[in-house]
C-alpha cells in the first residue's frame, strides 16, 4: 500500500454559480421530496395496517358490528311464533334440554305484534320500529346456532370462534387481513356505550396476532380515549421523545421483529390519534337534521348515548376505519339479558338502540356508504320461549336470529327457521363458524386463506369449520 503521502489529491472543483447549481441539483430536490413522500407510512416499506390486497374482489371495505350484548330474544324481534299465542300460559310442548338456571315456567307469548314490512315482506316485531321501516335492506338469519349457553364462553364465541379467552377477535382479524384506508386512526375501533360484555376486553383483543391489530376503546364522553393527552405541550419535543423511543426499540430486539414493530407503530399512531381524535368527536358540524336522524334529541337519554356511537360509526367509517363494533348503553337492565321483568327490559333496551340504527342505516345510504359498509346485529345468543319463573326469558344457544345489512348481502330475505316454538333451528343452520366465513368473504378475504403462523400451526378465524352462506350474497 502506498504511503498515505503518495496518494492522489482529490481535484478542486470549479466554483459554480447559481443558475448552475441550481441546475445540477434538480434531481437531488425531487429526492428529498421523494423521500418525505416515502415517509408516509402509506407509500414506505410495509407496515403492519398497509392496506392489502384481497383475495378476490370485495363488496364490503369495512364492517360496523353493533353488538346486542345479553342475548335479544328471537321471538320478539324476526321471528314470529303463532304457537306460543295460542299456549301461552301452558307447559311447552316438547322436551327441552336443561337451561341455565333451570327454572322453567309455562309458554310465553310476545307482549310485541309481528308485522310484514316493506315490500319484501319480512316479518319484524313492534318492538323494532324504527329498524322494521328499512326492513327492505335487511337479511336475517333465523337459524343461527352457538356451542356455549353461558354469557362469557359465548361471548368469546362470537367474537373470537373460540370459547376462550386469548384468540384473536374477528376485527382483529380482519385488519390484518386488510390493512387500514386511515393513517391517523386504529384501524379497529371499539366504541363503548357503557357496558363492556362478559368476558372483558379479550372480546376485541389480537391474541396471537401483532399488538397493531388489537380493538381500541373509545367513549363518547370526556376523554374519549385513555391518556390521549399530550405530556409535553411541545410538539417537537415529544416527537423527538418518540423517535428516540423507537430508536430504542428497535436496538432492544432484532429488527424487523413483529411485536416490536407493532410497538413502534402504536407509539406513532397514538402521536397521530392526539390531533385526530378531537376532530373526529366534535359533532357540532353535523347538520340538525342528522342529529335528529340518530336521535340525539330524544328525552330517553340512552337513545342519545347510542345515536352518538352510531354516528361516531359513521364518521369512523368515513375516515377510513375498517372495524367499528359498539357496545350497548346502560339501561339499567342487565343488558339484554332478561331472566326478570323481561317486556320492561327489552322495551328500554330496544328503544335504546332502535332509532339510532335506522338513522345509522338511512344516513349510510344517503351518503354512498351503505353498499360497501357491511352491517351486523348481534347477540351472543336468543332466548327461550317459555319463561323463566314467571316473567323472563333464559338463554338460548340452539336457535336465534340476527340481521346484516349493506356490504353485499341480500336485502328483504330470511333465511332458515326455528321449529314451531322457536327454541330450535331446523333449518339450514348458521354456525358462528359459517357467519365469520361468510364476512370475509364479503370482505374480499377467504377464510381458509387468510392465516397466521402461531404455535407451529397455521391459525386462522375459523379455525378448520365454516362455510360461505351463498344464500346471503345480495
Amino acid at each position: 500500500m502506498a504511503p498515505r503521502s503518495d496518494r492522489p489529491r482529490p481535484r478542486a472543483l470549479p466554483l459554480l454559480s447559481r443558475r448552475a447549481l441550481l441546475s445540477r441539483a434538480t434531481n437531488g430536490f425531487g429526492a428529498l421530496a421523494f423521500a418525505s413522500l416515502l415517509a408516509d407510512r402509506g407509500l414506505a416499506a410495509d407496515g403492519p395496517l398497509t392496506p392489502r390486497t384481497t383475495h378476490f374482489a370485495p363488496r364490503a371495505k369495512r364492517v360496523i358490528f353493533l353488538y346486542m350484548d345479553g342475548g335479544p330474544s328471537q321471538v320478539d324481534t324476526f321471528d314470529p311464533k303463532p304457537r306460543l299465542e295460542k299456549e301461552h300460559g301452558q307447559p311447552i310442548g316438547m322436551k327441552i334440554p336443561k337451561t341455565q338456571f333451570d327454572n322453567v315456567g309455562s309458554v310465553m307469548k310476545s307482549p310485541w305484534a309481528f308485522q310484514r314490512r316493506g315490500e319484501s315482506g319480512l316479518w319484524v316485531s313492534d318492538l323494532l320500529p324504527h329498524i322494521a321501516s328499512c326492513a327492505d335492506d335487511l337479511c336475517v338469519v333465523r337459524s343461527m346456532v352457538s356451542p356455549f349457553p353461558e354469557h362469557t364462553n359465548a361471548n368469546y364465541f362470537l367474537h373470537t370462534c373460540f370459547g376462550q379467552q386469548g384468540r384473536p377477535s374477528a376485527g382483529s382479524w380482519l385488519t390484518y387481513g386488510l390493512g387500514s384506508e386511515c393513517d391517523e386512526l386504529p384501524g379497529y375501533v371499539v366504541l363503548n356505550g357503557g357496558l363492556i360484555p362478559p368476558g372483558g376486553l379479550d372480546n376485541f383483543g389480537n391474541g396471537f396476532l401483532p399488538a397493531s391489530f388489537q380493538g381500541s376503546l373509545f367513549r363518547a364522553g370526556a376523554p374519549p380515549v385513555a391518556n390521549l393527552e399530550p405530556a409535553d405541550a411541545d410538539p417537537g419535543r415529544q416527537r423527538a421523545k418518540l423517535a428516540l423511543l423507537s430508536e430504542l426499540d428497535r436496538a432492544s430486539r432484532l429488527a424487523g421483529d413483529d411485536e416490536v414493530e407493532a410497538a413502534i407503530e402504536n407509539n406513532e399512531l397514538a402521536f397521530r390519534m392526539q390531533a385526530a381524535v378531537p376532530d373526529l368527536m366534535d359533532l357540532s358540524g353535523e347538520s340538525e337534521a342528522t342529529r335528529r336522524l340518530y336521535g340525539l334529541d330524544d328525552e330517553y337519554p340512552h337513545t342519545r348515548t347510542y345515536g352518538t356511537l352510531c354516528l361516531l360509526a359513521r364518521r369512523l367509517c368515513e375516515r377510513g376505519v375498517r372495524f367499528v363494533e359498539l357496545t350497548c348503553p346502560n339501561t339499567g337492565h342487565d343488558r339484554w339479558d332478561q331472566h326478570g321483568n323481561f317486556e320492561k327490559g327489552h322495551a328500554d333496551n330496544a328503544r335504546a338502540v332502535d332509532r339510532p340504527i335506522a338513522g345509522l342505516l338511512r344516513d349510510l345510504k344517503a351518503r354512498g356508504l351503505f353498499e360497501d359498509t357491511l352491517i351486523v346485529w348481534s347477540g351472543e345468543f336468543g332466548r327461550t320461549p317459555m319463561a323463566q319463573g314467571e316473567n323472563g326469558r333464559d338463554h338460548n344457544p340452539h336457535g336465534f336470529s340476527l340481521f346484516l345489512a349493506g356490504g353485499g348481502v341480500r336485502g328483504g330475505y330470511a333465511h332458515g327457521a326455528t321449529d314451531d316454538y322457536g327454541y330450535f333451528a331446523v333449518q339450514d343452520k348458521v354456525t358462528i363458524y359459517d357467519l365469520h366465513a361468510t364476512l370475509l368473504h364479503l370482505c374480499g378475504l377467504d377464510h381458509k386463506r387468510l392465516t397466521f403462523r402461531f404455535g407451529g400451526r397455521d391459525m386462522r378465524l375459523t379455525d378448520v369449520h365454516g362455510e360461505v352462506v351463498p344464500e346471503l350474497l345480495g
